[in-house]
């Protein structure tokens, strides 16, 4: 995702300037090491759930002060350093926004995407 061309096009969406205050992104990247053990990860492997991913946007877009949300998410093999999941959300102000992002980013990571480290 090209994340100045997402919010470009997102500010053009009619009620962009009367609705929202405020852009929060994520852009999660595979660490070098594991989580668990700390052991280096020389690739990781991302399966998505697609129709799991569009449930949770049309349902975080539904609580109060939300606009617009935007997630993309990649599935396949990668390597350190690769961007994995960005996710976009535009409200009207900073505890509508924080809130939802990071309940969101939750859910997609618990109930959308399996990965597996390989050392």
């Amino acid at each position: 995702m090209d994340i100045s061309q997402a919010i470009a096009q997102l500010k053009t969406a009619p009620g962009f300037t009367e609705q929202v205050g405020m852009i929060l992104i994520h852009n999660g990247v595979v660490r070098a090491w594991s989580r668990q053990n700390k052991n280096p990860v020389s690739q990781l492997e991302v399966k998505v759930d697609y129709p799991k991913i569009a449930q949770l946007v049309k349902q975080f877009e539904q609580r109060p002060g939300i606009f617009k949300i935007i997630v993309e998410a990649k599935e396949g093999l990668f390597k350190p350093g690769d961007d994995l999941l960005f996710i976009v959300v535009a409200g009207d102000i900073r505890e509508h926004v924080t809130s939802v992002l990071s309940e969101l980013l939750e859910k997609i990571k618990t109930e959308a995407v399996i990965k597996k480290e390989f050392f």
